[in-house]
C-alpha cells in the first residue's frame, strides 16, 4: 500500500495558506489610493476575508459527501474558474456616500478578490479530508497547525519581501504564477488518493447521521464561541493600538500574524507548548488587560505590547480549548465549517456592528471579558480553590476580594490622573492588587468578577463618563473626543493625536494654534498669499481638523476646505469649534476623499493648496505618490503653492517628498517648528513645493526655510510604495 505521502498534502496545504493570506496585505495596497489608511478599512477587509473563507469551509463540507475523485474534479473547476479573474486588478466601482463607507469597502474587497479567494480557503479542510483518508495518515488536525504557519509566513512576506521589491502589478503577476502551480499541487495530491476513493466516501456517508447526532448545539455553541472571541479580540486589538496607543506603521498586521501564530501553536501535535501557554493565560489576560485599559489614550508602548501579548496569549489558550474538544475525522469539515462561522461573527461584530452601537472602543474590554468567561481555568481551580474547606467561606472571601480590587484599583487609577505615567508607589500597588485578583481564579465567576472589576476600576468608568457626556463621536475613520482644559481651552482629541486647539475668550479663540501657528510652515506660506497671489488669492485645504487654518483667510480670499469625515465637520457645524464660523463662514467645505475630489475639479483651481490630511503618525500613503503629486499640481498653475505636513514619529519622510520633487522638477524647502510645547503650539514639520522656484525662493528669503534631505530610493507611486526603508526604528523602543 502506497504511504500516505504527509509531506505532498503539507506542501499543498501550506502553499495555498501562503498565497491566501499574501493576497490579503497586497488587495488592501491596491485599494489604497481609494481608501486611505484608516483603521477600519483593514478591518472591513478582515470582514470580507472571514466571509469569504466561511463560504469555502461551507462548500468544503458540502462536497466531502462525494467521492474523492468527485471532490477533485470539482475543486479544481473551482480553482480554475477562479483563475479567470487573475491576475488581480481593483474593481472599478463609483466612490461610496458619505457615511456608508463601512458597507461599501467591504464591497469593493469582495468584487476585487471574492472569487479566487473562495477558491483558495477551501483548501485547508479539504486537503486534511483527503489526507485522513489513508488508513495510516493518523491524526489529520496537526495538518491545520501547518496551514496556518503558510498563512504566517505569507502576512510577514508581504511588507518584508513583496512590497519593498515588486510593483503592484508584479506582485499580481508573480500571485497568479503561484496560483497556478497550487492547482498543480491540488491535482497531484487528488492523484496520491486515486486508490482510496470509495472508503472515503463510504465513511462520510456512514457518519453524516452519527456526527450530526453524536454533536450536541452546546458543542456547537462552544465552538463558535472559541472561535468567535480570538477573531473578535485581533480586530479589537488592532483598532484598540491605532486608535488609543499608537498608530506606528506596519502595526495592523502584527494582531492578524499572532492571531494566526497562535492556530499552529494551540493544533501542533506536541502539546507541551500550548499547555504553557494554558497555564498563564488567565495571569496574563487579567494582567495585560488592566494595563491596556489603563494606558488607554496616554500613547504607551508598555499598553501596546501587553495588548498585543494579551491577544497572543489569549487566542492560544481559547483554539487549545477548541482543539482539545475537536470532532473525530469524520466530521473534521464540519467542524471548521463551525470555526470558520465563529471568526466571521467575531469579525462582523467588531467591524461593523461595533462602530456603529459604539462610540469608543468598548468592544476590547468586552471581548477581554468574553475570553475570561472561556479560558481554561482548571489548573487554577485545583491550585487556588482546593486550600477552601467550607464553600461558604470561600464564597464570602472571594467577594469581598472583588471589592477591594476594584476600590484600591480605582483609587490608583484617580490617583495617576494628573500623570503621564505611574510612580514606582503606584506600580508597586497595582502589582499588589493585582497578585490579590489572581485569587479569584479559584472560580469562575470570581474570576470574570475580578477581571470586570479591574477593567472599570482602571479607565473603564472614566470612559463611561465621557460616553454619558457626549463628549465623544465615532466614525469610520476613527474616534473623537473633546477635552475641556482648565483655563478654558478646548482640544479635539483623535485617539491619541491632539487633532486642534481653540483658546478660550474673544480674541484668543481666533489664533492659530497646534500646528499652525504664525510661524510654522503653513502659517507662513498662507500669510504671503496674498503678497504672491493678489488679494483674491484661492486657497485649497485638504483636511479640515477644527478649522484651525480658516483664520488665515483674508477679505477677497477664495477658500476651499476639503474633508473626508462629516463627524469631524459637526464640530465645526455645531459650534463646538468656531474657527470656521467666525473667519470663514460662506468657504465651501467638501465631503469625501480629497484626491478624487480634486481629480474631478477644474484644472488651476487653487493658488495655494494645503495638505494636510494625516491621521496621527498612520500617513495616508496614496496621498504622498507620484500619481497624487500630480493631482495637486493640475489643481494649481504653474506658479502655484503647495503646501505639505509631512510630521512623523516613525517614518523618514522628507527622502520621499525630495525624490517626488526631483521627479517633478519642482523646487521644494523645509520649515520645522522646534519642540515647543508653550501657548498650544505644537512642532510641525512643512514643505513649500512648487514649479516656478520664485515662489518657494520670496518664502526662504524670511528665513527658517531649510534644504530637504537628499532623496532616497525610487519614486512612490500608487504601483509602487514601501514604507520599510524610512522607518525611524529607535523611535520604536
Amino acid at each position: 500500500m502506497a504511504s500516505s505521502r504527509r509531506w505532498l498534502f503539507t506542501i499543498t496545504i501550506l502553499a495555498g495558506s501562503f498565497l491566501l493570506f499574501l493576497v490579503q496585505p497586497m488587495v488592501a495596497r491596491m485599494a489604497l489610493p481609494r481608501l486611505g489608511g484608516a483603521p477600519n478599512v483593514w478591518n472591513s477587509a478582515m470582514l470580507v476575508y472571514q466571509a469569504l473563507l466561511l463560504g469555502g469551509y461551507a462548500y468544503a463540507h458540502f462536497i466531502g459527501r462525494f467521492s474523492l475523485r468527485t471532490q477533485g474534479i470539482v475543486h479544481v473547476i473551482v480553482l480554475a474558474l477562479g483563475g479567470l479573474t487573475l491576475p488581480l486588478a481593483l474593481a472599478d466601482i463609483a466612490p461610496p456616500a458619505p457615511g456608508l463607507e463601512a458597507f461599501w469597502v467591504p464591497w469593493l474587497f469582495l468584487l476585487t478578490v471574492g472569487p479566487a479567494f473562495f477558491a483558495i480557503s477551501a483548501q485547508a479542510p479539504l486537503i486534511q479530508r483527503w489526507f485522513a483518508a489513508h488508513p495510516e495518515a493518523g491524526n489529520p488536525y496537526p495538518l491545520y497547525a501547518a496551514s496556518n504557519l503558510g498563512s504566517f509566513g505569507g502576512l510577514l512576506t508581504y511588507p518584508l519581501l513583496a512590497e519593498p521589491l515588486f510593483s503592484i502589478g508584479q506582485q499580481s503577476l508573480y500571485w497568479a504564477i503561484g496560483y497556478a502551480l497550487l492547482i498543480v499541487l491540488v491535482i497531484t495530491a487528488v492523484m496520491a488518493r486515486s486508490g482510496v476513493e470509495a472508503p472515503v466516501a463510504a465513511e462520510t456517508a456512514a457518519s453524516e447521521g452519527e456526527g450530526d447526532a453524536s454533536t450536541s448545539w452546546k458543542t456547537i455553541g462552544l465552538w463558535l464561541a472559541l472561535a468567535a472571541i480570538p477573531s473578535g479580540l485581533m480586530l479589537s486589538t488592532t483598532t484598540f493600538l491605532t486608535t488609543d496607543i499608537m498608530a506606528m506603521p506596519l502595526l495592523w498586521v502584527i494582531p492578524l500574524g499572532l492571531y494566526l501564530l497562535s492556530f499552529s501553536i494551540a493544533f501542533a501535535e506536541k502539546r507541551a507548548i500550548a499547555g504553557v501557554f494554558v497555564f498563564i493565560a488567565p495571569v496574563i489576560l487579567l494582567v495585560d488587560g488592566s494595563i491596556a485599559m489603563f494606558a488607554a489614550g496616554r500613547a504607551d508602548l508598555l499598553a501596546a505590547a501587553a495588548s498585543i501579548i494579551l491577544l497572543f496569549v489569549v487566542a492560544v489558550a481559547l483554539h487549545s480549548k477548541l482543539y482539545e474538544h475537536r470532532p473525530p475525522p469524520s466530521q473534521l469539515t464540519k467542524f471548521y465549517l463551525i470555526m470558520s462561522a465563529g471568526g466571521a461573527l467575531g469579525g462582523l461584530f467588531t467591524a461593523l456592528i461595533a462602530p456603529v452601537v459604539f462610540d469608543w472602543t468598548w468592544e476590547h474590554p468586552l471581548l477581554i471579558l468574553g475570553a475570561a468567561a472561556l479560558l481554561p481555568l482548571g489548573a487554577w481551580r485545583k491550585l487556588l480553590g482546593n486550600r477552601f474547606s467550607n464553600p461558604r467561606i470561600m464564597l464570602i472571601l472571594l467577594a469581598v476580594t472583588v471589592i477591594i480590587v476594584f476600590n484600591a484599583s480605582l483609587a490608583i487609577f484617580q490617583s495617576s490622573l494628573s500623570q503621564s505615567q505611574l510612580t514606582a508607589g503606584q506600580w508597586a500597588a497595582l502589582i499588589g492588587v493585582l497578585l490579590i485578583a489572581m485569587l479569584l481564579a479559584a472560580r469562575r465567576w470570581s474570576y470574570v468578577l475580578g477581571c470586570a472589576a479591574m477593567l472599570l476600576s482602571l479607565g473603564g468608568l472614566s470612559n463611561l463618563q465621557t460616553s454619558a457626556e457626549g463628549m465623544r463621536e465615532r466614525s469610520y475613520f476613527g474616534i473623537y473626543s473633546l477635552r475641556e482644559e482648565p483655563d478654558g481651552d478646548t482640544l479635539l482629541m483623535h485617539g491619541t493625536t491632539i487633532h486642534g486647539v481653540q483658546r478660550a475668550g474673544e480674541e484668543a479663540r481666533r489664533m492659530p494654534t497646534a500646528y499652525y501657528g504664525r510661524n510654522s510652515g503653513v502659517g507662513r506660506s498662507l500669510m504671503m498669499a496674498e503678497t504672491m497671489f493678489g488679494a483674491n488669492a484661492r486657497v485649497g485645504v485638504v483636511g479640515l481638523g477644527v478649522g484651525t487654518l480658516a483664520c488665515y483667510k483674508q477679505p477677497g480670499q477664495d477658500w476651499t476646505f476639503f474633508e473626508i469625515d462629516p463627524v469631524v465637520l459637526d464640530y465645526s457645524d455645531n459650534g463646538q469649534f468656531t474657527y470656521l464660523s467666525d473667519c470663514a463662514p460662506d468657504s465651501p467645505i467638501v465631503i469625501g476623499d480629497a484626491r478624487l475630489e480634486l481629480e474631478e475639479m477644474q484644472a488651476d483651481s487653487f493658488d495655494v493648496l494645503v495638505i494636510d490630511a494625516f491621521s496621527s503618525d498612520a500617513i495616508p500613503l496614496h496621498l504622498l505618490t507620484a500619481e497624487a503629486l500630480d493631482i495637486y499640481l493640475r489643481a494649481i498653475p504653474d506658479d502655484g503653492l503647495l503646501v505639505m505636513h509631512i510630521s512623523n514619529n516613525y517614518i523618514r519622510l522628507q527622502p520621499v517628498i525630495a525624490r517626488l520633487a526631483e521627479s517633478r522638477g519642482l523646487t521644494a524647502r523645509l520649515r520645522s517648528d522646534g519642540e515647543r510645547q508653550e501657548d498650544e503650539l505644537f512642532a510641525s514639520s512643512w514643505v513649500a513645493l512648487s514649479r516656478d522656484p520664485a515662489r518657494v525662493e520670496a518664502l526662504a528669503s524670511e528665513g527658517g526655510w531649510d534644504e530637504l534631505e537628499d532623496p532616497e530610493g525610487p519614486v512612490w507611486t500608487d504601483d509602487y510604495a514601501s514604507i520599510l526603508p524610512y522607518l525611524v526604528w529607535e523611535n520604536f523602543l
